[in-house]
């Protein structure tokens, strides 16, 4: 097949693989190229073994010849975080304290992808113990300035046309940012929809999982390949999961009703990002809702911050203990905040996100989904921290999906994502929604240019 395998879809590469017209071999030899040609300066891959990868493909497509059942991701490569355990990789979760680490098993969203037939091409680089401190990678639209953290690696890889999909982490906002910062679609499904068993556990009550790709279709159908419950993962739930790729591919049974919430953290956005999200409310019409939030709403971020501090100082207290000189500086002041936090602030955390819980289920009875910021604008320069996070953490707390669309371009024409908040467990219902948003809005756009 002529043209640029790397430019194709996980949907439209299955549907060739599946119908003869395409190898995984090839799909896989030609985004390992492309990683060759564009990673020395990009950084996004922390581990690769290109034999390996090619293993595995070689596999799918003998499956495939050989008349056997196909998965709903055959063949397809997928860029994995290095928080999520392989046993056929290292896993060093982004800290020189892991170096070389080679886990045991691997990580059960792992087994959902081979079961799904996808191929495990390698581990995309992420800021040590997906927190704060930086890694390497660079933004692919501007080598000068990050691609957003922690998912640094998963979220270049894609924009870079390395891999079709990639797997990330959102403890607070490490999905959507970097989605937003490097223009591609991340999402992030509902608390307890893909199980975190085998993932670096950072924070028990906020730890998510999610994924990168180039279109909504290609998110939804790799967080429907992973979903699934595991009695071994405490917030995984055993009930039937809503299908994220039919509700993406579905017209909704009317149109949806959309909020927007004015916080009073929105100060903290650019002037480009603003006008661009004023000009996105303002296109959408009657559709959209706009509504003061309420304090105590805005007050979620610090709870946020109180569990996910305290929580990595019980999980990985003993870590920092015993290679304290190995830990950055960058993150020794957290910890040491988080040290300092108290038993009853932290119990007091924990039934404030018990109650969000309840207060979002309430509002959700009468709106489709939450419009929003992804991000507060275009990425960042290089240097200091991977972004503010805070245009996502209540929906994180709250343990809601989340979707960022690439839809707006900032005043030095980078990316800029708009984000949509669903219900807990309708993910189908979220991305309805944000399907019918995103052909509303380019409906507008195409208008304003008739």
């Amino acid at each position: 097949m002529s043209g640029d395998l790397t430019a194709l879809s996980a949907v439209e590469v299955v549907q060739k693989i599946v119908a003869g017209e395409l190898t995984s071999t090839a799909v896989v030899g030609a985004c390992l190229d492309k990683i060759d040609e564009t990673d020395g300066a990009l950084k996004a891959w922390a581990h690769l073994d290109r034999d390996w990868a090619l293993a595995q493909a070689a596999e799918a497509d003998r499956l495939r010849k050989e008349g056997r059942a196909t998965g709903r991701l055959h063949g397809v490569p997928v860029g994995l975080k290095d928080v999520v355990d392989t046993k056929d990789l290292p896993t060093e979760r982004g800290s020189v304290i892991f170096a070389g680490r080679r886990p045991g098993a691997d990580a059960a969203l792992v087994d959902r992808l081979r079961e799904a037939g996808a191929v495990v091409l390698g581990k995309t680089k992420t800021t040590e113990f997906a927190f704060v401190h930086p890694t390497d990678t660079v933004n692919p639209h501007d080598h000068r300035r990050t691609p957003g953290g922690s998912s640094s690696g998963s979220a270049a890889a894609v924009a870079a046309g390395q891999v079709p999909v990639a797997i990330g982490t959102q403890t607070n906002g490490s999905v959507i940012r970097p989605a937003s910062f490097c223009g591609v679609y991340g999402f992030k499904p509902s608390r307890g929809m893909i199980s975190r068993r085998g993932v670096l556990q950072t924070s028990r009550s906020l730890d998510q999982m999610g994924g990168f790709a180039r279109s909504l279709e290609d998110v939804a159908a790799l967080a429907d390949a992973i979903a699934g419950y595991d009695p071994a993962d405490p917030a995984s739930f055993p009930r039937p999961r809503p299908s994220a790729l039919a509700g993406a591919r579905e017209e909704p049974p009317v149109e949806p009703a959309l909020a927007w919430l004015d916080m009073p953290y929105h100060d903290r956005l650019d002037a480009d990002a603003r006008a661009g999200m004023e000009a996105v409310v303002d296109a959408l019409g009657p559709r959209v809702k706009r509504m003061e939030a309420a304090p105590t709403l805005s007050g979620l971020v610090e709870v946020q911050a109180t569990l996910h501090h305290y929580e990595i100082c019980q999980h990985l207290g003993a870590v920092f203990d015993g290679h304290w000189d190995r830990v950055s500086d960058t993150l020794k002041p957290v910890i040491t905040h988080g040290r300092a936090i108290s038993e009853a602030e932290y119990q007091d955390a924990l039934a404030v996100q018990a109650s969000a819980d309840g207060f979002f289920a309430e509002f959700f009875t009468e709106f489709d989904a939450i419009i929003a910021p992804s991000a507060t604008g275009e990425a960042p320069m290089l240097g200091g921290n991977t972004g503010d996070p805070v245009f996502c953490t209540i929906w994180t707390l709250a343990g809601l999906p989340a979707v960022t669309v690439p839809l707006l371009v900032g005043d030095n024409g980078l990316p800029i994502g708009l984000q949509l908040i669903g219900a807990r467990e309708e993910d189908d219902r979220l991305m309805r929604s944000t399907a019918w948003v995103t052909r509303a809005l380019q409906a507008s756009l195409a208008e304003e240019g008739a």
